[in-house]
């Protein structure tokens, strides 16, 4: 039948009402009158028989309109194609044999259309509405309302909605108090650009949007709130990548009277019950805990995936005296042994290569260990005392390959922390549907800062440092270690904390040790150490990315597949054309001038 041929009109809803979704009827319903609505996901036609796949937001059910229940039907279903919107009536049945699908919910049953509505009709997508189909990142951004029709897509959105809700149930239970804190705000130093929004009734000057909700929680515990915690929507301008969207959200916890273990293990708490109630996980508790620099030493970064046990190993005493200038001559040298690894190829060591240049290497040097030698462009360099140290501290088996960087600590670490994943991957030794959350403790309080050559908080200039490390900020400041606390959960950093300063005396401190004097200090934070003279408690907590927390439970390698509406790589929307420029008359309202163009020099 040809679709010119038949004339559909769309029609209203009117009275019609849905009895079930698209992935409820089973057996159970047989006989019973139903009305579906949804899209038209796939239409066959079969001659006499006309099938559709109908979908909603839950799954699917097959519909199939027939001459014995409507031939009106049937003929006006020739003119049904995909993404049309339909409400359906009829009565469901079950399959013939050999059309059950077990794969579907509803596989065992169909519904016979006695009649139905078309509510809208669809222009042909830009991709097809399905998960197996393969779409570019920046086609489904820019039409994400189309994206979001897709099975895995509107799933992942379910799946952080339950995370919340329980979020919030067991937060609620724990006593905390949600409290909204502003948007618009002041710009304070928290290590990442500002988002700023210029102000119309004080020209001149600007808000900021929040890094974080840091200084108004504080205050909160000042005020005497107790518990308090939010699922709060925060902005940082900065570059982007896979687990980093410009706009992302927290779910902020702040405690009074509490030291590390109560923090630490209200946060277990939380997070054992959304595993086992959103996904039945059982996750053991109290979580593993290990120090900063032991995370460092072995894995060469402070969100340590400790699924696998490839370790590194510092080899840097074992080639001080070698002929190779590199080892010879390098601050630290670190080898990483990959038992088996000495299948790879020259083309996938080349891979590698490349790949620790993302971090500041300048090469990989590598051994194959074979059974009558040592494979490598550098094993003419070794001796043999240097090939039996190497054996002796690496275990060093037929078999295995072994990879080395030299450099400064922090090229090392961060290069071969981040091969050591790739290996994982590539040699199947991450486990699958495995959850390995663990502390990072211990961090250092500061940092230095080579381009601004002063010292900069690790976390952030509230943060305290551990008992007895005050007194090192005037003296030995890169040996002060923070009262801070990360949570880790499979390589991603899903919540750091810390216990606060919660005196003048000792923020003032802490601010001269980040290189503020008092003037500058109470012009940036007058109202928090003014905060702090009426009797602060004691008081910490932790803040926990929403984002990345569900793209780990989802199984997703982006966050962008767990927010509704994210931003490219670019910081843009796609899909609104957001950032956009704005007309003159709304610059000059918030007294902005724009720059008149210089007039070229007449010949």
């Amino acid at each position: 039948m040809d679709e010119a041929r038949i004339k559909l009109e769309t029609q209203p809803l009117g009275w019609w009402v849905r009895s079930h979704g698209c992935n409820d009827l089973t057996l159970e319903h047989d006989d019973r009158e139903v009305c579906l609505m949804g899209w038209v996901q796939y239409r066959r036609d079969h001659g006499g028989l006309i099938f559709i796949d109908l979908r909603d937001r839950d799954g699917l059910t097959q519909v199939v309109f027939t001459p014995d229940v409507s031939a009106k039907a049937l003929e006006e279903a020739h003119a049904l194609r995909s993404e049309y919107v339909l409400a359906v009536k009829g009565v469901v049945r079950k399959r013939p044999e050999d059309m059950i699908n077990p794969s579907l919910h509803t596989g065992d049953i169909e519904v016979a259309v006695r009649e139905f509505r078309l509510l809208n009709r669809s222009k042909t997508p830009p991709f097809l509405i399905e998960d197996r189909a393969e779409a570019a990142e920046n086609l489904r951004l820019k039409h994400r309302y189309l994206d979001l029709r897709r099975p895995g897509v509107a799933r992942n959105l379910r799946l952080r909605s339950q995370v919340v809700h329980e979020i919030r149930n067991h937060l609620h239970s724990a006593g905390f108090t949600e409290v909204e804190t502003p948007v618009l705000t002041r710009s304070t130093p928290e290590g990442a650009r500002d988002f700023l929004v210029p102000s119309r009734l004080n020209q001149g000057n600007f808000f900021a949007l929040p890094q974080s909700p840091q200084l108004f929680k504080q205050l909160l515990m000042c005020a005497g709130m107790d518990r308090y915690y939010q699922v709060v929507k925060c902005f940082r301008d900065e570059d982007l990548r896979a687990d980093r969207q410009p706009e992302f959200t927290q779910v902020d916890m702040e405690m009074s009277f509490v030291e590390e273990e109560g923090v630490m293990s209200q946060s277990e708490n939380m997070i054992a019950r959304l595993f086992k109630e959103v996904m039945d996980v059982e996750l053991e508790t109290p979580f593993q805990r290990l120090d900063y620099s032991r995370a460092i030493t072995d894995y060469g970064l402070d969100r340590p995936d400790v699924r696998f046990d490839l370790t590194l190993r510092d080899v840097t005493e074992v080639v001080r005296g070698s002929k190779f200038n590199l080892f010879a001559r390098a601050e630290l040298v670190k080898a990483l042994r990959v038992p088996g690894g000495a299948e790879l190829s020259r083309r996938e060591i080349d891979d590698y290569t490349d790949f620790v240049g993302i971090y500041g290497a300048k090469g990989l040097a590598w051994i194959k260990i074979k059974e009558d030698e040592w494979q490598s462009p550098i094993a003419k360099f070794l001796s043999q005392e240097e090939c039996n140290g190497l054996t002796e501290a690496l275990g060093l088996e037929t078999g295995d390959i072994v990879f080395f960087q030299a450099a400064s600590p922090e090229v090392v670490n961060s290069s071969l922390g981040c091969l050591r994943l790739k290996l994982g991957e590539r040699f199947g030794l991450i486990p699958n549907d495995t959850f390995a959350p663990i502390w990072i403790m211990d961090f250092p309080l500061l940092e230095w800062d080579g381009d601004e050559k002063r010292w900069m908080a690790r976390h952030h200039p509230f943060t305290s440092p551990k008992d007895g490390h005050m007194e090192l900020l005037e003296r030995e400041p890169g040996q002060a270690l923070a009262r801070a606390y990360d949570m880790v959960i499979n390589g991603q950093e899903v919540g750091g904390g810390s216990i606060r300063i919660h005196t003048r005396q000792d923020q003032e401190r802490m601010f001269k040790a980040l290189g503020m004097d008092l003037e500058e200090s109470r012009n940036k934070f007058g109202f928090l150490l003014q905060a702090l003279e009426y009797g602060a408690p004691p008081h910490g907590g932790i803040a926990f990315g929403l984002d990345r927390l569900v793209m780990l439970m989802a199984g997703c390698s982006s966050i962008r597949e767990v927010i509704a509406f994210p931003k490219t790589q670019k910081a843009s929307c796609l899909m609104t054309e957001a950032p956009a420029t704005v007309s003159v008359r709304q610059l000059r309202e918030l007294g902005i001038r724009l720059r008149e163009p210089e007039k070229k020099p007449e010949q």
